[in-house]
């Protein structure tokens, strides 16, 4: 790979804030489960009844839920797409350079798994963000078709449970033994190798819902954001927010009235225990998620283009900018946090607590970010994902006149 392609593009500061703002959205769902595991949530959830903690966990039911994750999809194939139309119209696509940039971000992904938190997407996004490679130089036509495809057709259960059937995989079985207090035991009070051993369980028993339910939804993101980035949206953003405003809104209004609907009426009623129907439901309820981070998209762009105080959203591009970095940096804090080899927090904070700490978090990277990139072009994990897939040490430093 040419030396030539290693010069940075002038960067698109609103696609930078995006993902400052994913960044955010997706810890504060993260910090959640990091404070007590899916195999002891409800249970946990059901002592906090203050005002102010019912409040905070309506507020990221209604708000965060599922809508960060299809986001930072869509980001990952727009950044994709743009990095490799980008050597395609300079004839220099290189499907091995892209395999070998996935491959990386899947080692990322079992070091994130194994030392730091089981809650780790890096390696699906490897896989998917292999497959869009491969979907560049199809049509948009089939793009956007495959796009909607995934997202609206909820047969990607089932084709796991088969799949799962013959090959004998029965992710069930991994945490049989272990209770909410066993684990509860293991994360306060554990050594790290006893941590390290619940964290590779804890993955393998969520691989059902990681590629049942949350790689569909990364792939039609990741498609939308090629198809996006191949009729180069990046080009004409502040044109293309106001050409999508009244169906963008009316999308968002319909959704919306649905998901309220779903979460204050559906659920307690008797329709939805009955399995076929609840499945029904769920999906849609999934569908008007991704709408509502859609939503937030435009409306952040909307700002950004036309309000006068859009300056409140530019430190999001510092933490953007360091994408990979912050979201590692998020779980190490997590693992101090709530974990024997720190603070021992796990299962201690309410609701609204847990809340008021992603807030501080995301605020502490915010600073640390604009500091680190005040000296250096990349995040340090950017910059050593740069260096091993262009396989030679790029410079990182900014050189000072």
């Amino acid at each position: 790979m040419n030396k030539q392609l290693t010069k940075e593009k002038k960067r698109i500061d609103l696609l930078d804030i995006y993902r400052g703002f994913a960044i955010f959205g997706i810890f504060v769902v993260n910090i959640i489960i990091m404070n007590s595991t899916f195999l002891n949530q409800d249970e946990f959830a059901k002592q906090w009844t203050s005002t102010i903690d019912q409040i905070s966990e309506k507020v990221v039911q209604l708000f965060f839920y599922t809508k960060f994750f299809p986001i930072f999809s869509l980001l990952f194939g727009l950044g994709i797409s743009m990095q490799a139309l980008k050597f395609f119209d300079e004839n220099k696509l290189s499907f091995s350079f892209f395999g070998r940039r996935m491959l990386i971000l899947f080692f990322f992904g079992i070091f994130h798994i194994i030392f730091l938190w089981s809650g780790d997407v890096l390696n699906l996004y490897a896989i998917i963000g292999l497959f869009t490679t491969l979907m560049i130089k199809r049509s948009n036509k089939l793009i956007l078709m495959l796009s909607v495809l995934f997202i609206f057709f909820p047969f990607y259960n089932h084709f796991f449970e088969f799949l799962f059937n013959i090959l004998n995989f029965q992710p069930e079985i991994y945490l049989k033994n272990y209770t909410g207090e066993t684990v509860n035991q293991i994360i306060k009070n554990g050594t790290y190798l006893e941590g390290m051993k619940l964290r590779l369980l804890e993955y393998l028993s969520n691989i059902p819902m990681l590629f049942g339910f949350l790689a569909p939804v990364a792939i039609s993101m990741f498609l939308l954001g090629l198809y996006l980035g191949k009729n180069k949206i990046y080009n004409s953003l502040e044109s293309f927010i106001q050409r999508i405003k009244k169906p963008m809104l009316l999308i968002t209004i319909i959704t919306n009235i649905y998901r309220i609907t779903f979460l204050f009426v559906l659920v307690n009623r008797e329709i939805f225990k009955l399995e076929n129907y609840r499945e029904i439901f769920i999906k849609i309820m999934v569908l008007s998620d991704v709408a509502m981070g859609l939503f937030y998209l435009w409306v952040i762009g909307w700002i950004y283009y036309n309000a006068t105080w859009k300056n409140v959203l530019l430190p999001l591009k510092y933490v953007g900018r360091m994408a990979l970095t912050n979201y590692i940096i998020q779980s190490i804090i997590g693992l101090i946090l709530f974990s024997s080899i720190g603070f021992k927090l796990y299962e201690t904070l309410s609701p609204s607590e847990a809340f008021m700490t992603a807030i501080l978090v995301f605020i502490f990277q915010v600073i640390f970010s604009k500091i680190w990139l005040k000296h250096f072009k990349f995040g340090p994990l950017e910059w050593i994902w740069r260096c091993l897939t262009y396989k030679e040490l790029l410079p990182i430093r900014i050189k000072v006149m």
